[in-house]
């Protein structure tokens, strides 16, 4: 009672487009409502670009908030309860202050060397994402 599991995954890339991958710590998330998430995402390639989703069911990928470099951050269409830190090119830090049901979800980081790559790189994978266990 009172627990959710919040899920960060690694997108698996398309193999040939870029051997690109991201580590994001912690992958499995069990908090009570009210508490503070953190999740870093680190790329194994020195990308500008790095972006964070959250994915449900009904709705599919939602963009939270990308980052051009480090210190450039950008909010996306599905940013309210979330915030970001990205003080060097090697870490994006995705923060829910206090955690809350509808915040239970799938989260999702990528990075690419461009935004029109990155896009490209999204539409191929979208609907391909594993998805995991959701306990509500």
């Amino acid at each position: 009672p009172g627990r959710r599991l919040i899920q960060a995954l690694n997108l698996p890339w398309e193999p040939g487009l870029m051997d690109a991958k991201v580590t994001q710590t912690p992958g499995y998330l069990v908090k009570r409502m009210g508490e503070k998430v953190l999740i870093e995402c680190v790329p194994d390639m020195n990308h500008e670009r790095m972006f964070w989703y959250r994915q449900d069911p009904a709705l599919g990928l939602q963009l939270l908030h990308l980052s051009y470099d480090a210190n450039l951050v950008e909010k996306g269409d599905a940013s309210y309860g979330y915030s970001v830190s990205r003080k060097k090119r090697e870490g994006f830090l995705l923060t829910l202050e206090s955690a809350s049901t509808n915040q239970t979800s799938v989260y999702l980081c990528t990075s690419s060397e461009s935004i029109a790559l990155h896009h490209h790189i999204l539409s191929v994978q979208k609907g391909r994402c594993r998805r995991g266990m959701i306990q509500g």
